[in-house]
């Protein structure tokens, strides 16, 4: 975790989410976002220049990102700016960067989402002050005021 660049973006998804296996068993998941400033300007809004940025997710977080995902909704994204680079053909160095994803999910600025928990799920086991919390969230809920049991 040291020495490595992190960084969180808000944009749009303006690609399809492709999801491949990999060496390993491994699975990734690729995508692009769309990111533009904007400010106001004697009292107009100006959108500055569109930045390209490639998201990629591994493992359980890629195939959650190919389920959840389509291009055009409004994400947000956390992760590490990783650089590839290598040499073409004709002795051009090329350096591309992309973000390895840590977090990914819905900009609930836009709209609104609904979080569904995987029936299998890989992930470590829950403290019981999580699994407390989420048997709560998963009780419906009760209008202020009305008679609950005793």
């Amino acid at each position: 975790m040291f020495n490595e660049t992190q960084v969180t973006f808000r944009g749009w998804i303006g690609t399809d989410v492709t999801l491949r296996d990999v060496a390993g068993g491994q699975q990734v998941a690729t995508f692009r976002v769309a990111t533009r400033s904007r400010r106001m300007q004697d009292g107009e809004w100006i959108d500055g220049p569109t930045t390209w940025h490639t998201v990629k997710a591994w493992n359980n977080l890629a195939r959650h990102v190919a389920e959840s995902l389509v291009s055009g909704q409004p994400v947000l994204v956390h992760g590490k700016l990783v650089a590839d680079t290598w040499t073409r053909d004709d002795g051009t160095a090329v350096t591309s960067y992309a973000v390895v994803a840590s977090s990914v999910g819905h900009d609930l600025v836009h709209g609104t989402s609904v979080f569904r928990r995987p029936e299998s799920i890989t992930a470590a086991p829950m403290t019981p002050a999580v699994e407390a919390v989420v048997e709560a969230a998963d009780q419906p809920s009760v209008a202020a005021g009305a008679p609950q049991a005793a």
